[in-house]
């Protein structure tokens, strides 16, 4: 049975998704989202810190993605993994309220049922070197 958080995180990963294929405000996404099928109040609620944070952040985030998979330019990543990698970097960096090894889980999981057969591995190593650095106590800010 999926969590509310994971429910939460779907429909922030379906959101942020319409959004950079349609430009479709991803807020907007949610309600929509939510309007076919229906998630309790706080997995909307979740969902929208999700997106607004992602949004908020996105330049630092994609930094982040950019310094530890320097062979695929952010542009040229598949839209599901680049939008799994935001949320999840989100959720690493800036969030905090997730442990470190259930936000790295959940963006694998997020990327076994929507991503390709090598999104899980990419998101994985993408994501083990990020949570490294912040183990580290590195800073993120480049």
């Amino acid at each position: 049975m999926e969590t509310v958080r994971r429910k939460a995180r779907i429909a922030a990963l379906q959101a942020l998704y319409e959004s950079d294929c349609a430009g479709h405000d991803p807020l907007m996404a949610i309600e929509h989202l939510v309007e076919e099928k229906p998630l309790p109040p706080e997995a909307v609620q979740f969902a929208r810190e999700l997106v607004s944070g992602v949004q908020s952040h996105t330049a630092a985030i994609d930094e982040m993605i950019q310094r530890f998979a320097p062979c695929f330019p952010v542009e040229q990543l598949s839209i599901i993994d680049r939008t799994i990698l935001r949320l999840a970097i989100f959720e690493l960096l800036f969030d905090k309220r997730a442990p470190v090894k259930v936000a790295i889980n959940e963006a694998v999981e997020l990327a076994k049922a929507f991503g390709s057969t090598n999104s899980a591995r990419f998101v994985n190593g993408v994501l083990g070197s990020v949570s490294a650095m912040v183990l580290q106590g590195e800073s993120f800010m480049l």
